[in-house]
């Protein structure tokens, strides 16, 4: 049985805009659909509520929920702004358009456009994968456009995965949920926890510590290319680390997709960050390219990259 949220009740009103329904939530945060009162424009709003550091007064004020979770507390929240803030300046056709942000009940709220559309993993979940090479082709050029961009802005979004992609009326895709936003190459010991999404977040994620940068989202990205061929999420990264038994894409759907497609999966999810494309534009050319660069000493790559960034080899 799914946790209840810890949300706000619908009429509540913030900041000039009145909340009409609780949309869903995770770990980090609540999402509402609400209205702009000056207007009647729909909007989608998230608010910042850590469950494992605060939780909600009957007065409706967020607080930390004891002294040893305040400073923490405090200092994601002004991480949220901050970033909120950054996101706010980022105009894409398939980033979710962040029009305003603010403070209230002893937290912080980001608004975002609301748009018709349908959200890729109840789309999945009712075709059980299987969506064709034409979708694949028609969707990810354009999110891997706007991930540029912010990629280009010194952030990273952490949390991709077909329930944080929109397909909007028309086909046109959307990157959604920016909750796990993160700038680079800062560290990410002061985030108040990990964003981890198994199957679609990579293994430097699951550590404080862990070297995270554009290869990093395009792990995200081949694990959702992936889940749209499978219907579900792929093996997570610890299991992989441990004993990687996932059939490489190439080999498990030959003959039903591209070759240079299922190479470009395969490539972006390679469990060593070193040996995954490190840009957008690597591995955009990647999907239309006849072949895929050759990782060089797998193995040797990888526990030199973890006794340096971890101080120590992951389980």
């Amino acid at each position: 049985m799914a946790k209840k949220l810890d949300s706000l009740k619908p009429g509540t009103c913030l900041d000039g805009y009145k909340l009409e329904k609780t949309l869903g939530g995770g770990g980090f945060s609540v999402v509402y659909r609400a209205r702009q009162l000056n207007n009647d424009r729909r909007v989608v709003i998230k608010e910042y509520i850590p469950n494992k550091l605060a939780k909600r007064d009957r007065s409706g004020q967020v607080r930390a929920r004891n002294e040893r979770t305040e400073g923490r507390f405090n200092r994601g929240r002004k991480l949220f702004f901050q970033e909120a803030s950054t996101l706010a300046t980022l105009k894409h056709t398939n980033i979710v358009d962040v029009f305003n942000f603010f403070q209230a009940n002893g937290t912080v709220y980001m608004v975002m456009e609301y748009q018709e559309g349908e959200n890729l993993q109840s789309y999945l979940k009712a075709r059980r994968g299987g969506l064709s090479e034409k979708f694949l082709r028609t969707v990810f050029p354009p999110l891997l456009d706007g991930l540029e961009l912010i990629h280009a802005n010194d952030l990273l979004h952490l949390d991709i995965k077909p329930g944080n992609i929109h397909i909007q009326r028309g086909g046109q895709p959307l990157l959604l949920d920016f909750g796990a936003v993160h700038g680079f190459p800062q560290s990410r010991q002061e985030q108040p926890g990990q964003v981890i999404s198994p199957g679609f977040s990579p293994i430097e994620q699951y550590d404080s510590r862990g070297y995270v940068g554009p290869w990093t989202d395009l792990y995200a990205i081949g694990a959702t290319m992936r889940a749209c061929i499978e219907g579900a999420p792929p093996v997570n990264a610890l299991k992989r680390h441990e004993r990687d038994n996932l059939k490489p894409a190439q080999f498990a759907f030959r003959g039903r997709y591209a070759d240079n497609l299922l190479r470009a999966i395969d490539w972006a999810m390679e469990v060593d960050p070193l040996l995954r494309p490190q840009s957008v534009a690597e591995f955009r050319d990647a999907l239309t390219a006849d072949t895929v660069p050759e990782p060089e000493q797998p193995c040797s790559a990888f526990d030199r990259l973890a006794n340096v960034l971890w101080g120590k080899t992951l389980p």
